[in-house]
Formats: structure tokens, C-alpha cells, sequence
């Protein structure tokens, strides 16, 4: 997230969400925000004031942009503060973008005044030689997984699972059975050498009761393990996973699911995100999402579900999030 500041060209940014906030155009007819950054481009936004008011979004020009084109999918909301409240939301949008002529978006709201410019980001995708059929997208960030499993033991790791060559552990699941190896688990988990350092059933039997996951979830874990998951299979496991790193004490999968969460928060899956980070004690996704709720305002897009979010929350959740509130509170 960017840092705070009081230039009004400012324009923070959180996961795939950016956020400009005017105080007023004023006698000003045009205005530019500074550049943000948001996938491997720098972007600006412009406000242009006529008889409407028209919004521009485009990459900062330069090589980057002529030689990796972004093909951008995104929606666009205006926000004026109240009493009463008032917003206009764009439809999904999804442009090429190289030029400030490429995207304009006329707004019949308040043109006086202070409001707020949001732009969430549902894709973006490099466009090879500017054709869209072949463009690529930036998310999610396979980089991550393949820097954390290590590619030098990629290749035997994969064949001690896949073709079970002497595996020593069986693993139940709730709907599936698997093989593992006994040194494999104990290296990368304290809990999993534990069962099978002490006089524990596990040791005796070499069979492992994992009845909170079931076959394909466990074998994404194994997957992370060995070294061998897909970026698809992650992103589809990745609650479970975080499930089983935290009961499993495995650190590296824990900060991966992490990292993975907060790269795509939106008003549908905030509140289930808080959730889980309080769970789990993930402090940096924890903080992410309650920014996003109250220093960028978007409270007011979730607040429908709040009551049942409060009525099972846990007290000492709520009560961070009431000093969130709090502290970034300003009498209007």
C-alpha cells in the first residue's frame, strides 16, 4: 500500500484497487494525478471538467507501454460524500490501453467539490504486439510459488511422489488415501516429525489421519511440499491450505497463502479475508483488510453483511476494528 501524503495528485493504492481523492477541481478545468504503480505499469489518472466531468485512465508512456501494452478489465466509481452519500459506478470495462485517448469516461455527477476517483483492477494482461488474443495475464503472480518450491529438487522430488517409489507413510483423507514419505513430512513440519520421533500411533502404524481434508486438497499440500504444485491448483486450495500450514506449523506455506490473499481483496471477499487473517493470526493480511474497508471507505459497499460479521465475530476483532475507525476518522 502506498504511504499517506497530502498532495492532492496522490492516488494510494491496495491490492488491485486505486483510490485518488479531490477536495476540489475548483477554477481548474484538467487535472492529473501523480503516477501509481499497479501490475508492471505505471498509470495515471485525469479529471476533466466541461459539462460533464470526464475521467481518463492510461499508462505512463515509454517503452514499457508500447512494447508490453496492458489490455486492462476494470470498473470505475465516483463518490461523492454526504450527507447523503452519492456514487455512479462504471460497467466492467476492458480496453486496450496506450494512450490517454484510449479510455474516457463521462460522469453526470457533482463536478464541485470533493469526491473520490476509484479504479479496481479485475485483470490485466500484457498484450504481445498489441494483439489481444495473445496477451498473458500478470495475475496471479506465478512467480511466487516457483520462488518458494525450489526448482533444484523439482525433478526427483516429483518421482518420489508421483510414482510412489518408497514411500513409508500412509495418509487417509476424508475421501481418499495417499503415499507419502516419513523424512520428507518431518523436514518441512515440526508436527509431522513429531508423530513419528515420539512413541505416538502414527509412528507405530505409519498411517496419518488427516480428516479435515479431503483427497485433492491434501494432495495440493503434498504438491507444496514435494515442490511440484501448479499455480492453478494453489489458487484453487489455498484456504486449505493455509488451514493445514497452521496446524502443521509449516511457515513457508502459511506466508505464501498470505501473500497470495492479499494480492485480490474486493468488497465480495473482505470480510471473509478479516476473518481468516484474525484466525490465523496474519497480521499483514489482517491490516490490508481493514484499510481497505475504512481508509479507503469501502464499509459502505459491504454494509449489508456487517450484521451477520458482527454477530460472529470475535470481540477483540470487533473492537480493532472500531480503532480503525477511530483513527481514520475526520469530521467531514
Amino acid at each position: 500500500m502506498s504511504g499517506g501524503g497530502a498532495s492532492e495528485s496522490r492516488v494510494e493504492t491496495i491490492s488491485r484497487l486505486a483510490q485518488w481523492r479531490i477536495e476540489s477541481l475548483g477554477p481548474c478545468s484538467y487535472r492529473r494525478s501523480e503516477p501509481f504503480k499497479l501490475g508492471i505499469w505505471n498509470w495515471y489518472l485525469s479529471v476533466e471538467k466541461s459539462r460533464s466531468v470526464c475521467i481518463r485512465l492510461f499508462p505512463e508512456p515509454g517503452r514499457v507501454a508500447k512494447d508490453q501494452p496492458p489490455l486492462a478489465r476494470f470498473l470505475l466509481r465516483v463518490s461523492c460524500p454526504g450527507p447523503p452519500r452519492r456514487s455512479c459506478a462504471s460497467p466492467v470495462q476492458e480496453h486496450l490501453l496506450r494512450t490517454s485517448d484510449d479510455f474516457v469516461w463521462q460522469v453526470d455527477l457533482m463536478s464541485h467539490g470533493r469526491f473520490t476517483i476509484d479504479v479496481e483492477f479485475l485483470d490485466l494482461r500484457i498484450a504481445t504486439n498489441n494483439a489481444t488474443e495473445s496477451s498473458s495475464s500478470i495475475w496471479p503472480n506465478e512467480a511466487l510459488v516457483q520462488k518458494i518450491a525450489s526448482k533444484s529438487t523439482l525433478g526427483c522430488l516429483s518421482r518420489m511422489l508421483t510414482e510412489s517409489i518408497h514411500t513409508d507413510v500412509t495418509i487417509n483423507t476424508t475421501d481418499g488415501v495417499l503415499k507419502a514419505h516419513k523424512a520428507i513430512l518431518a523436514a518441512c513440519s515440526p508436527v509431522f516429525e513429531s508423530m513419528f520421533v515420539h512413541d505416538l500411533k502414527e509412528k507405530e502404524s505409519s498411517t496419518i489421519n488427516i480428516n479435515d481434508m479431503c483427497l485433492e486438497s491434501c494432495s495440493s499440500l503434498l504438491g507444496f511440499i514435494y515442490g511440484t504444485i501448479k499455480q492453478e491448483q494453489f489458487w484453487k486450495h489455498r484456504l486449505s491450505l493455509l488451514a493445514a500450514a497452521n496446524k502443521y506449523g509449516i511457515g513457508d506455506i502459511k506466508d505464501c497463502c498470505e501473500e497470495s490473499l492479499l494480492e485480490d481483496i474486493n468488497s465480495s471477499n473482505v470480510l471473509e479475508r478479516l476473518h481468516v487473517a484474525w484466525l490465523y493470526q496474519l497480521e499483514r493480511l489482517k491490516k490490508g483488510c481493514l484499510s481497505y474497508l475504512f481508509v479507503f471507505g469501502k464499509i459502505y459497499d459491504v454494509r449489508d453483511e456487517m450484521h451477520s460479521f458482527f454477530h460472529h465475530a470475535d470481540r477483540e476483532l470487533m473492537l480493532e476494528m472500531f480503532q480503525e475507525v477511530l483513527s481514520v476518522w475526520k469530521p467531514i
